[in-house]
């Protein structure tokens, strides 16, 4: 749905390869893909054993098929930037779509003497929960930087959770980058667990341990910043449930850790 209309002809397409990491994306990848039509001069899919139409979706649009057992976020998606051969690479998940101002935005941005003087670029990413985009507290705006110069860019992070890196000044486009990345109440709620596991691991390799005010307060902190100082009670009910739910995965991520050292 925010594809081009008519995309620029071959020779101005800007030098880029679209880097996506997939594994059973067949409801999604499709648009994903569809939206940097005309943005991109090669695709880039690294799969890791799809079972569903996720391969087949992605050779339709053209897409060069990488095999890769997962290796986790970060160094997955460093395979796919590994195997690109543009001078700038675009990283997208398969939840994700450019929105028709980003597209355009990323346009200007070669088309201008602009691109000389960066090695990357953030946008705002902005989800869709409960039948509206939220555009306020912790959920937006979430700014990431996924348009890199390839040779200056590398991925950090860890397994769980991944960061590009870029050296030199990045630009922040306008235009959102939009994120299907719950689209239901119980697709939130079947992460908790696995990202308070995740939290206890690294709060254990960085030698913390557990504190009932932490526990406490933390949570009510969350809530505080995401419902008022964020302005989360604009986005009507759905805000006040991203505020409250993520307070709730905050207390459960500390409790999980009182529950790791006293068991």
């Amino acid at each position: 749905m925010n594809t081009p209309s008519s995309p620029p002809p071959a020779l101005d397409i800007p030098p880029v390869s679209l880097a996506v990491t997939s594994f059973n994306e067949q409801s999604r990848i499709g648009k994903c893909l569809a939206s940097a039509r005309g943005l991109v001069r090669e695709i880039v899919v690294v799969d890791s054993g799809s079972t569903d139409g996720t391969v087949a979706l992605a050779e339709a649009a053209g897409a060069r098929i990488i095999s890769q057992p997962w290796l986790g976020h970060s160094a997955q998606k460093q395979v796919a930037i590994d195997h690109c051969t543009q001078p700038w690479v675009l990283l997208l998940d398969c939840d994700e779509e450019l929105s028709e101002k980003l597209q355009a935005s990323i346009l200007k941005f070669f088309r201008s003497g602009d691109v000389e003087w960066f090695n990357g670029c953030r946008f705002n990413r902005k989800v869709c929960f409960l039948g509206r985009w939220i555009t306020h507290g912790d959920w937006y705006p979430d700014a990431k930087l996924r348009l890199v110069r390839r040779e200056k860019a590398r991925m950090g992070g860890n397994a769980a959770h991944d960061t590009v890196l870029v050296e030199g000044a990045v630009k922040h486009l306008r235009g959102d980058l939009h994120h299907d990345s719950y689209p239901t109440i119980q697709s939130y709620l079947d992460k908790i667990g696995p990202f308070a596991d995740e939290f206890v691991e690294r709060q254990n390799l960085q030698g913390k341990s557990w504190s009932l005010s932490a526990n406490l307060l933390r949570p009510l902190w969350r809530f505080v910043r995401a419902y008022f100082l964020r302005l989360g009670f604009l986005d009507g009910f759905p805000g006040f449930w991203i505020a409250y739910a993520t307070s709730f995965s905050v207390f459960v991520r500390y409790s999980r850790k009182y529950e790791k050292e006293v068991s």
